[in-house]
Formats: structure tokens, C-alpha cells, sequence
């Protein structure tokens, strides 16, 4: 196998992002962006971040996870807490998200400490999940060898005969992580590669702001 890319090539030219217009909170810059990049549309899940963890191994490990839901005390996901990620944060608490949106040609690097929200919030949030994603949850034992497709496709029928007709309830290893942000990272793409990177960095009751070199 051998590939060139070099050939793949792209100007950035759609947007800017200056310190005049910079609010003092990173919080409501990431909402204004997300709601511009949901406007924009051409993004099927804007919600979608890259989540970096430092597993048990040592190695860093990234994956795609789906923001459900922000505001000022940070960012919440949900996840089987006995999966690789969620023994990795229990681990070591100290993660990054990202966010990449080719539409307006932007990214949002977070880093952040991670907590586990409330039995209750999770549990609400997991009676809103459909049938099917709540039997899932039950279904798979997430990051664990599994033999064949075919057992989980019988774990899931059995588990829709038991609670047919039955509210599912949420299972104890099942729940909410909420990212406590220290530091953002606001990328805009400019022409001639010279970038827009504008850095929010927590400091006691307010955030210092500064640009990068691209």
C-alpha cells in the first residue's frame, strides 16, 4: 500500500475570527458557533466530538462520542461506565474533547476535568433514550470480548421479551460524565494556511484570552 496525498489541497476563506469580537465566556463562543454550524447545515452530527482519554495501558486513545447536552458548567456524555473510556476516567480524570466542522471550516479543542453527573440526571436522560438504545445499554457488556454478532442479536431479543410491555430500567454501570473545562481552543480556518487560533485559559474567576500563531 502506498498512498500520496499530497495533492489534497484546500483554501480556508469563509470566516474570521478577531478579538473584537471575542465575548468574555469561551462558553457562549462555543454556543454561537454550534448554533451558526447547525444553520449552516452539511453536518449530520454536529454533536459528534473526538473524546481522548489515557487508558489504562498508558496510550492515549481517542473516539467519536455525541455531546448531549452544555451550558456553563461544561460539557455531558453518557457511556457504560465499566467500558475501556469509562475505567480510563475513573483512572485519570484529565481528558480532551474536539470538534470538527467542515462547513464554516472550524474546530473547538477542549480540555477538562471529567466528574459523573447525578444518578438522576442520568436516569432521566435514560428513560428519553429509545427502547431499542435502552435494551442496548443492558445488551452489550461495551468493551469486552464478545465471541460473535450473534450472541448480543440474542442477549437483545431475550431482553425485549423480558421487559415487553415493562419500563426498562437504567442499569447501575450506565450513566453521565460531565467535562469541567480549564482550557479552549477556537480554530478558524484563514487563507494561506495563517490561521485564526484564539486560546481561553480558566484563571480563577475569569478567563485570560490569547491568539496563537497558526
Amino acid at each position: 500500500m502506498n498512498r500520496d496525498l499530497t495533492s489534497y489541497r484546500k483554501s480556508y476563506d469563509k470566516k474570521a475570527l478577531e478579538e473584537s469580537e471575542l465575548p468574555e465566556s469561551p462558553f457562549l463562543l462555543f454556543s454561537n458557533w454550534f448554533k451558526e454550524v447547525e444553520e449552516a447545515g452539511g453536518v449530520e452530527e454536529a454533536n459528534a466530538m473526538t473524546l481522548t482519554t489515557f487508558g489504562l495501558d498508558g496510550f492515549p486513545k481517542a473516539r467519536i462520542v455525541l455531546l448531549k447536552h452544555f451550558d456553563n458548567n461544561g460539557f455531558v456524555f453518557y457511556t457504560n461506565y465499566q467500558s475501556e473510556k469509562g475505567k480510563a476516567i475513573v483512572n485519570n480524570n484529565k481528558v480532551c474533547i474536539s470538534f470538527f466542522w467542515p462547513n464554516l471550516e472550524r474546530q473547538v479543542i477542549i480540555k477538562g476535568q471529567v466528574d459523573k453527573i447525578s444518578e438522576e440526571r442520568s436516569n432521566d436522560y435514560f428513560q428519553s433514550r429509545p427502547r431499542g438504545s435502552q435494551l442496548g445499554a443492558w445488551a452489550s457488556n461495551q468493551s469486552n470480548i464478545v465471541d460473535s454478532r450473534e450472541i448480543l442479536e440474542a442477549k437483545l431479543k431475550s431482553l425485549e421479551k423480558e421487559y415487553q410491555n415493562k419500563e426498562i430500567p437504567k442499569p447501575d454501570f450506565w450513566g453521565g460524565f460531565c467535562i469541567k473545562p480549564i482550557e479552549f481552543e477556537f480554530w478558524q480556518g484563514r487563507p494561506n494556511r495563517l490561521h485564526d487560533r484564539i486560546r481561553y485559559i480558566a484563571e480563577k474567576n475569569t478567563w485570560k484570552i490569547e491568539r496563537l500563531s497558526p
